[in-house]
């Protein structure tokens, strides 16, 4: 296990559990409790945790953790959503990604796949992103065309936001938009944890003519405090688990198609 990875173990640890001790942690994850002691100290020197005598609590539900700190969060569900999500993009198409960790997989799915490699030389498909870290990734892909929106980036997500996202996505009429979210449920619709961000994927949304959700199932029937859309804004959600028969049913009535990935 790398330093990052055992970092994120931590984090996920205590973010699951609310508290732990450092003879928790070192029971689970099976390191000293000197290496425990450095890692919450680590993690408390980011604002991630919040050290307590004899080890650590997380900083609350609503608390929005980095990006790189949720790449290994469900990673095999990502990947294969992420292929899921791919084979519903047709060569040629505009697709439209906000950002997280299983869009960018989808990017990646995107910029690798042979469906978009084109004989003449020219793009196979055009992305457009407010997410810096898809941007950068994608710009060396000769099959893609990559635009990516103006904005203020937020250190978090890598994603920007504000009114010149809006403005760049006004210009714009996209085939596919795919977002990713923090929760999904039959009351609110698609939501996430910041406002900034929820505004920028409803401004994608409005002007997609396809919205895909791609959410794994730790997001389903779970909200967060900025509302994107309603489940009858969303055409497909792809996720990696069969959702709650309730939720199913919620599903159906907004007209929203439901695919699991293998």
């Amino acid at each position: 296990m790398t330093p990052q990875q055992r970092l994120n173990a931590l984090l996920e640890l205590v973010s699951d559990r609310g508290n732990v001790s450092i003879t928790e942690i070192g029971d689970v994850l099976g390191i000293s409790a000197a290496t425990a002691r450095r890692d919450l100290a680590t993690l408390a020197d980011q604002r991630l945790v919040t050290r307590t005598h004899g080890g650590a609590a997380a900083l609350g539900a609503g608390y929005e953790l980095p990006l790189q700190y949720k790449i290994a969060r469900q990673a095999e569900a990502k990947t294969a959503i992420a292929r899921a999500t791919a084979a519903l993009v047709a060569p040629g198409d505009t697709v439209g990604l906000n950002g997280g960790t299983t869009t960018t997989e989808v990017a990646r799915e995107l910029g690798k796949s042979e469906r978009f490699i084109r004989s003449d030389g020219e793009y196979g498909i055009t992305i457009v992103t407010n997410a810096l870290n898809i941007g950068y990734e994608l710009s060396v892909r000769a099959n893609v065309k990559i635009v990516v929106t103006g904005g203020v980036a937020r250190r978090q997500s890598y994603e920007l936001i504000g009114p010149l996202v809006r403005d760049t996505l006004d210009e714009f009429a996209l085939d596919v938009v795919v977002l990713g979210v923090d929760g999904l449920t039959g009351q609110y619709g698609a939501t996430t944890m910041h406002e900034g961000e929820a505004e920028v994927s409803r401004h994608f949304a409005s002007v997609g003519r396809r919205v895909i959700v791609v959410a794994d199932s730790t997001k389903i029937e779970r909200s967060t405090f900025a509302r994107i859309c309603p489940l009858d804004r969303i055409d497909v959600l792809v996720t990696d688990r069969d959702v709650p028969t309730s939720f199913a049913a919620d599903l159906a009535a907004a007209g929203t198609e439901l695919v699991v990935a293998d």
